[in-house]
C-alpha cells in the first residue's frame, strides 16, 4: 500500500512540476485544483513518514519526495499556505509551516518584492486568525509559525519593515492567542540574534542596534502584557466557571516571562532597574503564585546574576527591602513543603523542586551582589534586613536536598570571608547557627539507593547513582569545611565549644550496628579537624583554652573501641588536638601509647593475608599519624626518641607484626626526629645503623644478580610462574616485599634526612663543608655517604625495569601475569576522569588476587625508583650532582629501551625525576649534567610524540570513514585510554620544557577583576577576544644555557610548534600563550632560513585549523601568529605568500594590513583594531586546512626534523 502511495506521489509531483509553473501570483486562483492535488500527495507522504507501521524504506522514499518538492518546486508558497490552513491536522499544518520557513530561509533573496510582500501578509494573516484558540493549539505549530516570522524579520527589519514592532503590538490586541505568538516571535528573535547568532555579522549588528534603540518601548510593552494577563489570571481563577479563561491568561503570562528572560540576560542594566526596579518588584510578587513562580524565579535569577559596573548594580539592593525578603522567604517555605507532596506517587513534585533550586540560586546571586557592593567605592551600607536574607539562605542550607545544601556553601564562604560583613553581629550569630547545622550536613546520608532519610527522595531526582552522589558529597564536604574554617575566624570560642560538645557526645554514645555510627564519627572528625586546625592559627597563645583542650584530648585518648573505622577517626582527632600536648609534655607518652597499638591492629578473626580494607587503612593511618607528629613537632619529640627507637626495634623483631611498608613508615618517623640531633656524626651513625639491614640486603650478590638481569628478576619475583589457582598462597611474595622494602627505605631516607634549617646550628653541628662564591653555605647530608653506595644497584634496577618491556622479556611472563604491565584501574579512571567507585571498608584487600598484587608491585616499584632519583638532588646536594659519570649512568639506565616503555610508565620519568632534577640542579652542573641529559631526552620525546600523535590522527580519520561499521567496544575503550594517556604524557613533557626554559613573572591583578570581566562581556563581537592578559615570560638561566646549543634549542622550538596541532586543546593554549613566543623571540635576530620561518608560521595556522573553534586557543594562536607576522614579515616575503593561500581572505584588506606591518605605522591606540583586523584575515584557517599549506607543512616538517 505504502509503496504504491509513494510511487503515485512521485509521479504526480513530476507531472505537476512540468505542467503547472505559475508566471505570477495572479495565477493562483486558476491553479487551485492542481495545487490542491499536489497538497493531497504531500499530505499522503507526510502521513507515510509519521505512521508507526511504516517501514524505514517507505519513510525514506516519502522523505526524498518531500525534500525534492521543497528544493525544486516553484509552488512551495502556495502549497505551504494551503497545508497550514486551520482545517488541516496539526501534523500537516506543521509541515506546511516548515515549507514556508524553508522558502524564507533559502529562496527569499530570489523572490520578487511583490512575492515577499504577499508571503509576509499571508504569514501575518496566519498570526491573526490562522490558529486555534490558545489552549487548543499545539505548541509545535505555534513554534513553527513564530519561526517563519522571525526568519522574515531577520531579512527585512528594520530597513524594509520599519513598523514590525507596531504590527506585533497591534496583534496583541486581538486576543490571548495572538499575544502568545507575539511573545514567541520576540523571544525567538532575541535567541537568534543574541544567543545563537544565527545570521551574518552585519545583519546581526543592525538588528541588535535597532533592538537596543527600541528597548525602552519593548520592555514597557512586555511588562504591560505581563501585568495585564497576570492580573486577569488572578481575577479569573477566583471565579467559578472561569477556569479556562484563567488558564489562557496564565499561558500568556508564562510566555511573557519566558520572553523577558530572553532579554534580561543582555540588555543594559538600566532597563532592568528602571522605575525603582519595578520589574524586580513584579517578579518578587509572582514568587507567591504557584503556577508562575518558576518562570518568575528564572527571570529574577538572570537579572540578579548580571554583572557590570557597581553603580549600575546598586539598585539591586532594593531586593533586601523587607517586602521583597518576605516574599522570597515565604515562597521558599511554602515550596519546600509542596515539593514533597505528590499525591499520586508520594514522591517529589518536580516543578516545585525546580523552583526551589532557582530560588536558592537567586539567594546565592544576591549574596554575590551584596559582597561586591558593600565596602566598595559606591558606599553601599549593610542592609537592614540582612538577617532575613540569611534566614532564607539558611533555610536552604538545612533542606534535605543535597543539591540545595551544596548550592549555598559558596555564598556562606563569601559572606564569612567578607571584610565588612564578617564583622556584622548578624553574621556572627548566623555563623554559630551555621556551625551547628554543619554537624548535621556533614553526615553522609541521602544516597539515592536508600530510604533512610528524606534526602534520598531528592537524591533520586538529582543523581543517577550512588557514585554520582558520593562524588558530589565529597565536593560539598570540602566546600563546607572551608566555610566552617571561615566561621571559626568570626566566632572562635563558640566554634570550640560546638566541636567539643560533638566530640563528647560521640564518645558517650554507645556504638550502634552497621555503618551509621562510623558515618557520624567521620562527620564529627572532619568538623573537629576543620575547627581546631583553624583555632591554633588564629588565636593568640594565651587565649587558647588549653585546659579544656587537654580535657578533651584525654577523653579521646582513653576512649576504647575495636571498630577500625571509628578508631581511625580517633587517630585523626588525636593528631588534630596534638598541639595541646605541647603545653603539657608529660601527656606525650600516653598519646604515643594510644597510637602505636593501631599500627599493629588486628581483628581476632583476621590474618595478615586477608585483612579487611578498614584494618589496612587504620594501620596506614596510624603510621601516617606518627610521621606527621614527628615531622611537625620533631624538636618536641626528641626527648622521646630513645623510647620510640626501642619500641620500634621490638616491633621489627617480630616479622609477622608489620608489613614492609609499615616498617618504612616507622623508620621515616625516627629519621625525622633524628634531624633534631643537630650533630652530623651522631645522625650519620644512626642512619647507618637503621639502614644496615637494607644496605646488606641491597648490596648482596644475590640481589645484584637479580637487579642486573631481567630474566633473573622475573624469576625472583615469580612473574614467570604459572599459578593455576589465583587465590593460592603467593610463594614469591616475600621476594617482592624484599625488593620493595629496600627501595622504599631508600626513598624514606632520601625524603626525610636533612641538616638543621638554622645556618648557625648547621655549622656548629658539622653539616657545612664550605661556602659558595657569594658566601652561601654548602651543606652535607649525613645520609649521602650511605646512599651513594646504594645508587648503582638502583640504576641497575631502573635499567632492568625498562628492559622488561622488550618483547623477549614480555614473552617470559606466564599466562597468569600477562597483564601485569598494564595501567592500574585507578590510574586509568583518573586519566579518563571517572570517579573512583564506592569501596566497602569491610571488604577484602585492595589487590584481590595474585595477578593484581603483582601488577601493583611493578607499578609502585617503577614510580618509587624515580621518586628516589627525583629527591636525591635536593637531599644529597653536591654529593649527588658531582657523582662521577652521573649523566652517563642516568642515560644508561633511565633512558634505555624507552621505545618499549608505555606512556603510563614514561610519565614518572618525566614528572618525578627529570622535572625535579631540573628544578633543583645548581647552575654549576648545567653543562656537566643537564645538557647531556636534556638534549637526547627532548630529541627522543619529539620523535616519540610526533609518531604517537600521527597514529591518533590516522585513527581518527579511519574511524570517520568507518563510522557506519560496528566497532568493538573494548577496542574503542582501549584507544580512548591510550589517547588520553598520550595527552597526559604530552602535558608532562611540556611542563618539563616550561620548567627548563621559562621564568614566569605575573602582572598585578586588576583592582576590580569582576568589573573588568563584565566590561568584556558587554561586547557581543567575539572578534575582540584575542587580547590576552598573559604573564611576562622570560628565558630561565637553564634556557639561556641551552640556547648556546643550536641543536637542543631547535629541538625545543620544534616540540613547541608541533604541539600546537596535536589534539589537545589545553596543551595547545598553554604552548601558544607561554612557550612558543618566549622561545622564538630569542632567535629572531638570527638569520633564520626562509623554510624555517615558513614552517613556524604554518605550524601556528595548522593549530588554528585544529583548535580554532575553541575561544581560548583561538585567542592564543591568533596572538602568536600576529607576533610572528609583525616580527618577521619585513624580512620574509614568504609569510605574505602563505597569507594569500588562506581560504576566503580579503585581498585588499590583506594588502593594507601588510603595508602597515612592513612600515610599522600602527600606533599603540590602534593595536586593538589591528588585532581584530588580523583575526578576520586568518579566520579562513579555522576548521579548514588548505591542501597547499598541508603539503608545505609536511615538507617543512621533514626539513625541520
Amino acid at each position: 500500500m505504502y509503496v504504491e502511495l509513494v510511487v503515485e506521489c512521485a509521479v504526480h509531483f513530476t507531472d505537476l512540476l512540468l505542467c503547472y509553473i505559475p508566471s505570477s501570483w495572479t495565477c493562483l486562483k486558476a491553479m487551485a485544483e492542481p495545487i490542491r492535488a499536489l497538497c493531497d500527495e504531500l499530505i499522503k507522504a507526510v502521513n507515510v513518514m509519521m505512521e508507526a507501521e511504516s517501514s524505514q524504506t517507505y519513510r525514506l522514499e516519502a522523505l526524498k519526495f518531500i525534500e525534492e518538492f521543497k528544493e525544486k518546486s516553484p509552488l512551495c508558497v502556495e502549497c505551504g499556505l494551503q497545508l497550514a490552513e486551520i482545517s488541516q491536522t496539526a501534523v500537516v499544518r506543521h509541515f506546511g509551516l516548515q515549507i514556508l520557513e524553508h522558502v524564507v530561509k533559502f529562496k527569499w533573496n530570489d523572490m520578487a518584492p511583490q512575492e515577499k510582500l504577499q508571503l509576509k501578509n499571508s504569514t501575518m494573516g496566519l498570526l491573526s486568525d490562522g490558529t486555534h484558540p490558545i489552549l487548543q493549539e499545539e505548541c509545535h505549530v505555534k513554534d513553527a509559525l513564530s519561526r517563519i516570522v522571525v526568519e522574515m524579520i531577520k531579512r527585512e527589519w528594520p530597513q524594509h519593515w520599519p513598523d514590525m514592532l507596531k504590527e506585533m503590538e497591534a496583534l496583541t490586541a486581538m486576543g490571548d492567542t495572538q499575544t502568545e505568538l507575539v511573545m514567541l516571535v520576540l523571544l525567538r528573535l532575541a535567541e537568534d540574534v543574541i544567543t545563537f547568532q544565527t545570521l551574518p555579522t552585519q545583519r546581526r549588528r543592525d538588528i541588535q542596534h535597532t533592538l537596543t534603540q527600541n528597548m525602552d518601548s519593548i520592555f514597557t510593552f512586555l511588562l504591560g502584557i505581563l501585568q495585564l494577563h497576570v492580573n486577569e489570571y488572578k481575577k479569573m481563577k477566583c471565579i467559578a466557571g472561569q477556569e479556562l479563561k484563567a488558564k489562557a491568561h496564565w499561558r500568556v503570562g508564562v510566555s511573557a516571562l519566558n520572553t523577558l528572560a530572553g532579554y534580561i540576560d543582555w540588555v543594559a542594566l538600566v532597563h532592568i532597574t528602571n522605575d525603582n526596579c519595578h520589574l524586580l518588584e513584579i517578579l518578587c510578587l509572582l514568587l507567591s503564585e504557584p503556577e508562575l513562580q518558576l518562570e518568575a524565579a528564572e527571570c529574577l535569577l538572570i537579572a540578579i546574576s548580571r554583572k557590570g559596573k557597581l553603580e549600575e548594580r546598586k539598585p539591586f539592593m532594593v531586593l533586601f527591602d523587607e517586602v521583597a525578603m518576605n516574599y522570597i522567604l515565604s515562597a521558599a517555605q511554602s515550596a519546600g513543603g509542596a515539593a514533597l507532596c505528590n499525591q499520586s506517587s508520594g514522591g517529589i513534585v518536580e516543578r516545585r523542586y525546580t523552583f526551589l533550586k532557582r530560588l536558592c540560586q537567586v539567594l546565592c546571586a544576591l549574596g554575590s551582589q551584596i559582597c561586591s557592593l558593600v565596602g566598595s567605592d559606591i558606599e553601599v551600607q549593610v542592609p537592614v534586613n540582612l538577617d532575613k536574607y540569611m534566614e532564607a539562605l539558611f533555610a536552604f542550607t538545612t533542606h534535605p536536598s543535597q543539591f540545595l545544601k551544596s548550592s549555598t556553601q559558596m555564598t556562606w564562604g563569601n559572606l564569612f570571608r567578607h571584610e565588612i560583613l564578617s564583622k556584622d553581629p548578624v553574621v556572627g550569630q548566623m555563623a554559630i547557627k551555621y556551625l551547628r547545622a554543619a554537624r548535621i550536613n556533614l553526615v553522609k546520608t541521602g544516597f539515592p539507593s536508600k530510604n533512610d532519610c528524606p534526602g534520598c527522595e531528592f537524591s533520586r531526582v538529582d543523581f543517577d547513582s550512588d557514585e554520582d552522589f558520593n562524588c558530589s558529597f565529597n565536593s560539598f564536604k570540602a566546600q563546607q569545611g572551608e566555610a566552617v574554617r571561615l566561621a571559626c575566624k568570626i566566632v572562635p570560642f563558640e566554634a570550640f565549644q560546638i566541636a567539643k560538645e560533638w566530640v563528647q557526645y560521640q564518645i558517650c554514645t554507645p556504638i550502634g550496628t552497621g555503618n551509621t555510627t562510623s558515618v557520624q564519627w567521620d562527620a564529627m572528625t572532619f568538623f573537629t579537624e576543620s575547627v581546631f586546625g583553624q583555632l591554633f592559627k588564629i588565636l593568640e597563645k594565651e587565649k587558647i583554652p588549653i585546659d579544656e583542650g587537654m580535657e578533651l584530648l584525654q577523653m579521646v585518648v582513653h576512649y576504647e573501641t575495636r571498630d577500625p573505622l571509628i578508631l581511625s577517626c580517633v587517630l585523626t582527632i588525636i593528631s588534630t588536638l596534638f598541639p595541646f600536648v605541647i603545653h603539657q609534655p608529660h601527656f606525650l607518652p600516653q598519646v604515643l601509647f594510644k597510637i602505636f597499638p593501631s599500627i599493629t591492629f588486628e581483628l581476632v578473626e583476621e590474618c595478615k593475608a586477608h585483612r579487611s580494607r578498614a584494618v589496612k587503612n587504620l594501620r596506614r593511618h596510624a603510621c601516617s599519624s606518627i610521621i606527621r607528629i614527628c615531622r611537625d613537632y620533631s624538636d618536641f619529640m626528641l626527648p622521646c626518641f630513645d623510647m620510640m627507637y626501642e619500641h620500634v626495634k621490638r616491633l621489627f623483631s617480630n616479622e609477622l607484626l608489620l608489613t614492609q611498608m609499615e616498617k618504612c613508615a616507622l623508620m621515616e618517623a625516627l629519621i625525622l626526629i633524628s634531624n633534631q640531633f643537630k650533630d652530623y656524626n651522631k645522625q650519620k651513625a644512626f642512619l647507618k645503623e637503621i639502614m644496615a639491614p637494607v644496605t646488606a640486603q641491597w648490596l648482596s650478590e644475590e640481589m645484584k644478580s637479580v637487579l642486573l638481569d631481567p630474566v633473573n628478576f622475573l624469576a625472583y619475583v615469580g612473574a614467570d610462574q604459572v599459578i593455576s589457582d589465583a587465590d593460592t598462597e603467593d610463594q614469591m611474595g616475600i621476594n617482592r616485599s624484599r625488593v620493595s622494602f629496600c627501595v622504599n627505605t631508600i626513598l624514606g631516607v632520601v625524603k626525610r634526612a636533612r641538616w638543621p634549617a638554622n645556618p648557625v646550628e648547621a655549622k656548629a653541628g658539622g653539616f657545612v663543608v664550605s661556602t659558595t662564591s657569594d658566601g652561601a653555605p654548602i651543606y652535607r647530608n649525613p645520609c649521602a655517604e650511605h646512599l651513594q653506595a646504594l645508587l648503582p644497584n638502583l640504576f641497575a634496577l631502573i635499567r632492568t625495569q625498562n628492559s622488561l618491556f622488550l618483547p623477549e622479556n614480555t614473552n617470559r611472563l606466564s599466562k597468569t601475569f600477562t597483564r601485569v604491565y598494564d595501567i592500574m584501574d585507578m590510574e586509568k579512571n583518573f586519566a579518563l576522569g571517572i570517579p573512583q567507585p564506592l569501596l566497602d571498608a569491610c571488604d577484602s584487600s585492595a589487590y584481590r588476587n595474585i595477578a593484581e598484587r603483582m601488577q601493583g608491585f611493578f607499578s609502585s616499584l617503577y614510580d618509587n625508583c624515580f621518586h628516589v632519583l627525583g629527591n636525591a638532588g635536593p637531599c644529597m646536594q653536591q654529593d649527588f650532582y658531582a657523582i662521577e659519570g652521573l649523566a652517563e649512568q642516568i642515560v644508561g639506565s633511565a633512558f634505555t629501551h624507552l621505545d618499549s616503555v608505555p606512556d603510563h610508565r614514561l610519565r614518572p620519568l618525566v614528572r618525578l625525576f627529570m622535572k625535579q632534577l631540573v628544578m633543583s640542579c645548581p647552575r654549576d652542573y648545567y653543562d656537566s649534567l643537564l645538557n647531556p641529559l636534556l638534549g637526547p631526552l627532548f630529541t627522543y620525546l619529539l620523535q616519540r610524540l610526533n609518531f604517537r600523535w600521527q597514529i591518533v590522527n590516522q585513527r581518527t580519520s579511519l574511524c570517520a570513514q568507518e563510522e557506519d561499521e560496528a566497532y568493538e567496544e573494548n577496542v574503542v575503550t582501549q584507544e580512548v585510554v591510550e589517547e588520553q594517556l598520550l595527552r597526559l604524557v604530552t602535558r608532562e613533557v611540556m611542563d618539563l620544557l616550561s620548567v627548563t626554559c621559562i621564568t614566569r613573572k605575573f602582572p598585578e591583578l586588576s583592582a576590580n577583576k569582576e568589573e573588568a570581566d563584565d566590561e568584556e562581556m558587554v561586547s557581543m563581537d567575539s572578534s575582540q577576544g584575542i587580547q590576552m592578559n598573559t604573564p611576562s615570560d622570560e628565558l630561565s638561566e637553564l634556557g639561556k644555557c641551552l640556547l648556546q646549543s643550536e641543536d637542543i634549542y631547535m629541538t625545543l622550538l620544534t616540540i613547541c610548534f608541533n604541539s600546537l596541532s596535536w589534539k589537545d586543546t589545553i596543551n595547545c593554549q598553554r604552548c601558544a600563550s607561554v612557550l612558543c613566543w618566549t622561545l622564538l623571540k630569542q632567535v629572531l635576530d638570527c638569520n633564520l632560513l626562509p623554510d624555517a620561518v615558513t614552517w613556524l608560521y604554518t605550524s601556528v595556522l595548522k593549530g588554528l585549523q585544529m583548535h580554532g573553534q575553541h575561544e581560548g586557543c583561538n585567542a592564543a594562536l591568533t596572538q602568536l601568529a600576529l607576533l610572528i607576522y609583525e616580527s618577521l614579515r619585513p624580512r620574509y616575503t614568504e609569510l605574505r605568500f602563505i597569507m594569500n593561500q588562506i581560504p576566503d581572505i580579503h585581498v585588499e584588506a590583506l594588502e593594507q594590513f601588510d603595508q602597515k606591518t612592513i612600515q610599522s605605522t600602527v600606533s599603540k591606540a590602534g593595536e586593538k583594531k589591528k588585532k581584530e583586523q588580523f583575526k578576520r584575515l586568518i579566520a579562513g584557517t579555522v576548521g579548514v586546512w588548505p591542501l597547499f599549506l598541508l603539503c608545505l607543512h609536511c615538507h617543512l616538517c621533514s626539513y625541520c626534523m
